[in-house]
C-alpha cells in the first residue's frame, strides 16, 4: 500500500467560498519533490481537512472544484461554517492572517528520483486537501476568500504578499495584546465582596456596564442588526449545552445556525420514475417536483427586576445565578415549542404538525408499539428514537413480549437512555399523558424529520439606568429559535382512541 504523503502549506477561509492554488507546477517544494501537470488522479469531491486531521479528526468542508491549469492545481471549496465549529474558527483565523496556505494529501504512484534528492511524480492519487499554517510548498496558498456575493479570484502568491500578510498578523496580535491589557486592568479594580457590582469607577454605572459587556462579547462576522450573535463562540457553545439538557428534541433533531429572518429549503415531492427500455428503445422522460419549506425563527425573552439592595447584600453571585436561570427557563420553553408549538408565534411542534401520520390504538400495548415501530420506512427506523413522558414510560416498562420478556431494556452504559424494541427512549416532560384523544408517543428519525434553526443563541441584558431612581436593576435575556417538521414520513405518532 502506498504511503500517504503530505505536501504544501496551511490555509484557512473566511465564511463562504474559498479558492486557492493547492500545488504549483514547475517548482519543487521544500524537500525537493515535483509533481508534473497531468499527474493528479482526482475524485469528484475532495474532503477539506484541517492540518491533515492533526487538530480536528474530520472534514471541515469540501472541495467541489479541483482543476489542473498551467499555474498548478487550482481549487475551489466551501467550509461547513454553520455545521462544524472548527470550520468557523478557521474562518476567524484566516481573517487574522494566522492561516494562509494549502497542503495536499496523496498516495504516491510512479516517480523518478532527482539529482537533488527529491522525486518527480508522474502519477499521484489525491486523497484530501488541508488548510494549514506552514505548507511544504511555499507557493501553495489561498488566493481569495469570498462571501456569497463575491466573485472568485485567482492570483499568484508573491513574496511581497507573504510579507504583507505576516505584518498584518503581527499588527493584529499587538492590538489584541493591548486590548487584553486594558481588560485585565479593569478586572483588577476593587469590587463588592459578593461581586454583584460589575465595576466601580468614575464613569456612570450604565456606561461602565456597556463597556464591560462589549469587551466580554465577540463582534462576530455579521455587523449589528444583520444576524451576528454578539456573544463569544465559547459562551454560545456553553449556552447550547445547557439548552440541550432541557430539550431532548434538540439532542435528536438537526440543528443549523441562520443569519436571516427566514430559512427556505426545497423538499422533494415526487421523485423521478425510471422505466425499462429495449436495446435501442427511447428512454422515458420523468421530472422530479419540489416544494419549498419556510422555517422562521421566533423570539422569546424575559425581564427580571431586582432591587440594588438585594444585589449588594446577597451572599451569592446573583448576576450569574439570574443569567443561568433565564437560560434554563428559555430552554424549557424551547422544549415545549418543539413538542407542541403552534407554528405561527412559536416553533412548530412534532405533535401539531399535520405532516406526521398517526397510528391509532385503544391502549398502549405491545402490538400498538410494534405497529408504530414498523409504521415508518426501514431507512428512518434504523436511526429511530422514542419520545414520551414519564407516565407513559411507567406503562411501557411493565409490558412484555409473547415470551414473557420485558420490552424495556436498560441502556447499554450508565447515563445512556433505556431501550424499547432496541431503540433509545427519551423523556420529554411536555409530551401529553396517555389519555383518550392524546398522542403520548412519537417515534422516528428526528435528525431527518425535524430541523431546528438558531438565529440568536442567547442575548443577555443588564440595565442599571432605566429604573435607577427606584434602585432597580433589570436583568433580562432573549433568544430567537425556529423549528419545523421537514420530512413527515420520517416520524410517526401513537394516538389513543376511545
Amino acid at each position: 500500500m502506498d504511503k500517504l504523503e503530505i505536501k504544501a502549506e496551511v490555509s484557512i477561509d473566511d465564511a463562504g467560498t474559498i479558492t486557492g492554488l493547492a500545488w504549483p507546477f514547475g517548482d519543487a517544494d521544500s524537500v525537493g519533490d515535483i509533481i508534473e501537470k497531468g499527474a493528479f488522479e482526482m475524485p469528484v469531491a475532495v474532503p477539506m481537512m484541517l492540518e491533515h486531521g492533526r487538530t480536528f479528526d474530520g472534514a471541515i468542508g469540501i472541495w467541489t472544484g479541483v482543476v489542473e491549469t498551467d499555474a498548478g492545481l487550482e481549487v475551489k471549496g466551501q467550509l461547513f461554517v454553520d455545521a462544524i465549529k472548527p470550520a468557523k474558527q478557521v474562518r476567524h483565523l484566516f481573517g487574522k492572517g494566522a492561516v494562509t496556505g494549502l497542503s495536499i494529501g496523496f498516495k504516491g504512484g510512479a516517480f523518478e528520483p532527482l539529482p537533488t534528492g527529491g522525486r518527480k511524480f508522474s502519477a499521484v492519487t489525491l486523497t484530501e486537501i488541508s488548510l494549514c499554517a506552514r505548507p511544504v510548498h511555499p507557493g501553495a496558498r489561498i488566493t481569495s476568500v469570498k462571501s456569497i456575493n463575491q466573485e472568485p479570484r485567482m492570483e499568484p502568491a508573491t513574496d511581497e504578499t507573504a510579507a504583507l500578510e505576516q505584518k498584518a498578523a503581527n499588527d493584529n496580535f499587538a492590538k489584541l495584546t493591548a486590548r487584553l491589557d486594558k481588560i485585565e486592568a479593569k478586572s483588577n479594580r476593587p469590587v463588592a465582596a459578593n461581586d454583584n457590582e460589575p465595576l466601580a469607577g468614575l464613569k456612570a454605572f450604565g456606561d461602565e456596564l456597556r463597556t464591560t459587556m462589549l469587551e466580554r462579547k465577540a463582534l462576530t462576522i455579521a455587523a449589528p442588526g444583520t444576524g451576528g450573535n454578539l456573544v463569544p463562540d465559547e459562551f454560545s457553545a456553553s449556552i447550547l449545552e445547557k439548552v440541550r439538557a432541557f430539550s431532548p428534541v434538540r439532542q435528536l433533531a438537526s440543528n443549523v445556525s441562520v443569519s436571516g429572518s427566514l430559512l427556505q429549503i426545497p423538499r422533494l415531492v415526487n421523485s423521478v420514475v425510471p422505466g425499462s427500455i429495449t436495446e435501442v428503445g427511447a428512454k422515458p422522460e420523468s421530472e422530479p417536483t419540489f416544494e419549498q419549506i419556510d422555517i422562521k425563527p421566533f423570539a422569546m425573552g424575559v425581564l427580571v427586576p431586582v432591587s440594588r439592595s438585594t444585589l449588594e447584600d446577597s451572599a451569592i453571585d446573583l448576576t450569574n445565578y439570574l443569567t443561568n436561570h433565564i437560560v434554563a427557563e428559555c430552554a424549557t420553553l424551547e422544549s415545549e415549542w418543539f413538542v407542541k408549538g403552534n407554528g405561527t408565534t412559536q416553533a412548530e411542534g412534532v405533535l401539531t404538525s399535520t405532516a406526521i401520520a398517526a397510528i391509532e390504538a385503544t391502549a398502549i400495548t405491545t402490538d400498538a408499539l410494534l405497529d408504530v415501530l414498523y409504521g415508518i420506512k426501514s431507512a428512518y427506523s434504523l436511526n429511530g428514537a422514542w419520545l414520551m413522558n414519564r407516565k407513559t414510560m411507567r406503562i411501557i416498562r411493565g409490558l412484555r413480549d409473547s415470551d414473557g420478556n420485558l420490552l424495556w431494556q436498560p441502556g447499554l452504559q450508565a447515563g445512556q437512555p433505556g431501550l424499547l424494541l432496541d431503540k433509545p427512549v427519551y423523556e420529554a416532560d411536555h409530551m401529553p399523558d396517555p389519555a383518550v384523544g392524546a398522542s403520548p408517543i412519537v417515534f422516528g428519525d428526528f435528525a431527518r424529520g425535524y430541523l431546528i434553526t438558531d438565529r440568536i443563541t442567547f442575548e443577555p441584558h443588564i440595565d442599571y439606568d432605566t429604573r435607577y431612581a427606584n434602585d432597580i436593576v433589570v436583568f433580562g435575556g432573549r433568544r430567537r429559535v425556529g423549528g419545523k417538521v421537514v420530512m413527515g414520513e420520517a416520524l410517526t405518532k401513537l394516538k389513543l382512541k376511545a
